[in-house]
């Protein structure tokens, strides 16, 4: 059974999976980092769990290692690659668009709150027309500040001057659930990401959306 959306007047989205599919994007810098570094490098398919968490998580998982400085490292080569080309090959979700804008007109508050750098972001957001249903694209600094979620929504709450009651964050992986509950905000977990329904519904969300137009009906507009 889902829980009430009483109260909510913000509403804060994930970027990668939640608004847009970056799957082609995201995995070919990485793959690109790997061969750069003579890993081992995964065929794309297998690369669709790194979609959500922050890059040094990923890379210490394909990398098999702890050390910050090869981290770095692999960080910057997927980004030499990543900003040049791998930003735009990215899709829009379908029915998001409308969503967002039915949502704004309604008078919800939106916010991005994404793990990915907010210079990176709000280009993504923009390039989608999104931006004018957004009052600000919230993400990580370059150096991975703020990457983990539970950080960057409640310093989204306190530049904002926000209530977690008044809010529920959307995302597609349990990144963005454990976040939203660390600080005590409604969550919903969407299918069409890269998440499982399993993974999300071990973090209790308010809600499991198969499709953007569940949102809008649990929201009610």
């Amino acid at each position: 059974m889902t829980q009430s959306s009483g109260g909510i007047d913000t509403v804060l989205f994930d970027l990668d999976g939640t608004l847009t599919d970056p799957f082609t994007g995201i995995t070919r810098s990485i793959q690109h980092a790997l061969a750069a570094l003579g890993a081992v490098v995964p065929p794309a398919e297998e690369l669709g769990w790194c979609i959500g968490p922050p890059l040094w998580d990923s890379f210490a998982v394909l990398l098999n290692s702890s050390d910050r400085a090869l981290l770095d490292r692999a960080v910057a080569l997927y980004r030499e690659r990543y900003t040049a080309t791998g930003l735009f090959e990215n899709e829009l979700i379908t029915g998001m668009a409308p969503l967002t804008r039915k949502l704004a007109e309604a008078g919800f508050t939106l916010y991005v709150a994404t793990s990915k750098p907010h210079a990176y972001a709000g280009k993504i957001v923009e390039h989608f027309g999104l931006m004018p249903d957004f009052v600000r694209v919230y993400g990580s600094e370059l150096d991975g500040t703020r990457s983990a979620k539970a950080e960057l929504i409640a310093y989204l709450l306190a530049e904002e001057g926000r209530e977690a009651g008044q809010c529920v964050m959307i995302g597609d992986r349990k990144h963005d659930l454990i976040g939203a509950n660390a600080n005590g905000l409604r969550s919903i977990g969407v299918l069409w990401g890269y998440g499982s329904r399993e993974e999300l519904e071990a973090e209790k969300p308010a809600l499991i959306a198969a499709e953007p137009a569940d949102i809008g009906s649990w929201l009610s507009v």
